[in-house]
């Protein structure tokens, strides 16, 4: 093992240590269909000079996406996401080498190809449910893998989603997702409720309101709320106004122990997780 692996090694396993602090990890999507940003950072000089302002802001990792999952995105083939996700990756690796990388994909092809390409982690936003073949692929390849909660595929989850209880169907769901992929011997798991996928304004505020039972997985939780529309509808506001309202619900994510904050606002995230983390007594500076 390299140096640099070695560096990368002990920085993912910190995500899995209970007193470790929490990290910002920073949206770059790198495609033209994406709900906030499509299009902003889809060439070389835009996706650099954005990874530089969300490391300058203190995202620890950079959360690179080809393949749109906003509700209703078109599909695209998985050569051309892994075109330009590839692409994307090698570029950010090569220019800054020491940062943790995201790769947001549900196919394992596309997964394995950008490992290789330089990524530390994969985001998976079908927890193993649109590729079969998923699993076996992240338990060879043995990196942090971010397992998401949907109901549906981007194209279906909005049309009227239904649970009996959504946050027992999502905590029964990660359960068996869980025991599937230690039974091929892995457990590096992030867990991620899918906030916005496949659920309602009520679904939503209910997993929040009930994060906690998740940590009887003693897996770290990621949480996404950057900017989407469980904030936009309740106080009425577009995604581009939506700010506070994603810095509001990423405070009470660290209260009820959320690890990583997946966002588009870097320094207002990390903001919030200085002050969350003094009131507990911590200092991240």
């Amino acid at each position: 093992m390299s140096a640099q692996d070695t560096d990368f090694s002990q920085k993912t396993e910190r995500i899995f240590k209970q007193d470790s602090s929490p990290v910002v990890m920073g949206i770059l999507n790198v495609t033209s269909d994406s709900f906030y940003d499509g299009g902003q950072y889809n060439s070389e000089e835009n996706w650099l000079s954005q990874t530089k302002i969300l490391i300058k802001n203190g995202a620890e990792i950079i959360d690179i996406g080809a393949y749109s999952t906003r509700p209703g995105a078109k599909n695209i083939s998985e050569e051309e996401e892994a075109s330009q996700l590839i692409k994307a990756i090698k570029s950010v690796r090569k220019h800054f080498p020491e940062i943790l990388l995201s790769a947001d994909t549900f196919r394992s092809g596309v997964a394995e190809k950008a490992v290789e390409a330089g990524a530390n982690i994969i985001n998976d936003i079908s927890g193993g449910t649109m590729d079969a073949t998923m699993f076996e692929t992240i338990a060879k390849l043995n990196v942090p893998y971010i397992l998401m909660h949907i109901q549906g595929t981007p194209e279906t989850m909005q049309k009227k989603p239904e649970y009996e209880n959504v946050t027992e169907e999502v905590y029964s769901f990660f359960a068996a997702k869980i025991k599937e992929l230690n039974s091929l011997g892995f457990n590096k798991i992030i867990l991620d409720p899918g906030f916005g996928f496949g659920k309602t304004l009520e679904h939503n505020y209910q997993l929040l309101k009930e994060m906690e039972k998740f940590h009887s997985f003693h897996l770290p939780l990621l949480v996404g709320f950057s900017r989407k529309s469980m904030i936009n509808k309740l106080l009425n506001v577009s995604a581009k106004d939506a700010l506070n309202g994603t810095t509001i619900l990423n405070t009470i994510a660290l209260q009820k122990g959320a690890k990583i904050l997946r966002v588009h606002d870097v320094k207002e995230a990390k903001e919030a997780v200085v002050i969350v983390a003094y009131l507990r007594g911590q200092s991240l500076y």
